[in-house]
């Protein structure tokens, strides 16, 4: 049986992954074009009749784009001989597969305010409650690489020397939690989202400078933040306008947005998208690793 959800790759976040995986085998994809297909090889030591279904760490196997997976299902036989057929059953999956995937990391681990405890920028998420004490007690926050996501710095940042966007915010979350930060799990459930910032960090800055460094940040990863799930209209209306200064990253991961708050918007984005990769632009992160270390 293949079982699909999908769920935020984190720190830094950088997307919201697809993943269907079956007990020896998973794809994951950040945009739904590319698969990354993954295996677990038993060892000596894990073969035999007692041994569970996922003994042993999922192995990067192959990549495939969705346009190939029909042939590949019809005509699963190449030069180096017949495919694995755990491929053949996760790309006849993946084909007809509606996107995204169901949201199943409900489980997450927040920096707090130190003022009054509250959420303020969230470091890991889990799926299963078993998960969470495997993951490293973190209490600091890490911004998606400037390599990964450059962020435009100003004449006068540049003449100062002023370091990344993406950094300087870091510093100001570690700042704000305090010289003795603390961090704490919650579980998330279905439409609990008032007290949680809908975009993974408050916004609620004190200082104009802070203040413009989170919005430029958030501004910048707006098509990547518009992949999430359970964010308001109103909120994701807000994102969708901002995302209009990057249509390549917003053409790009499109497929995985769970809602549309404005279509006007949005089809205005996805035209401008067209026509510049018909001039032969591409996006900044295409042919990168692009930030995404999921295990």
């Amino acid at each position: 049986m293949i079982r699909a959800h999908s769920q935020r790759i984190l720190q830094p976040y950088s997307a919201q992954v697809q993943i269907a995986e079956t007990d020896g085998a998973r794809a994951l994809s950040i945009d739904g074009d590319l698969w990354e297909l993954q295996f677990i090889y038993a060892s000596a030591r894990g073969r035999g009749p007692s041994a569970g279904p996922r003994q042993g760490r999922f192995t990067r196997a192959a990549h495939i784009r969705h346009r190939d997976l029909g042939r590949l299902v019809e005509n699963p036989v190449t030069e180096d001989g017949e495919v694995d057929r755990r491929i053949i059953e996760l790309a006849d999956f993946l084909r007809g597969a509606r996107l995204p995937f169901e949201a199943a990391d409900r489980y997450e681990y927040w920096l707090l305010d130190p003022k009054d405890d509250s959420p303020l920028a969230l470091i890991f998420s889990c799926i299963e409650p078993s998960e969470m004490a495997s993951f490293p007690r973190l209490t600091d926050w890490t911004a998606l690489p400037a390599a990964v996501m450059p962020i435009v710095t100003t004449e006068e940042e540049r003449s100062r020397s002023y370091g990344p966007v993406n950094y300087r915010l870091e510093r100001c979350v570690a700042e704000r939690a305090g010289s003795k930060p603390r961090a704490q799990w919650f579980t998330r459930g279905d439409g609990e989202s008032e007290h949680f910032p809908p975009f993974l960090i408050r916004e609620d800055w004190e200082s104009r400078e802070d203040q413009d460094l989170c919005q430029r940040y958030l501004h910048r990863q707006a098509p990547r933040l518009l992949m999430l799930h359970g964010v308001s209209l109103d909120e994701r209306r807000r994102m969708e306008l901002a995302a209009a200064a990057n249509a390549l990253d917003v053409a790009r991961f499109y497929p995985l947005y769970p809602e549309v708050a404005d279509t006007n918007v949005m089809d205005k984005i996805r035209i401008e998208a067209r026509l510049r990769m018909a001039a032969g632009e591409t996006a900044y992160s295409m042919g990168r690793r692009d930030g995404v270390l999921y295990q």
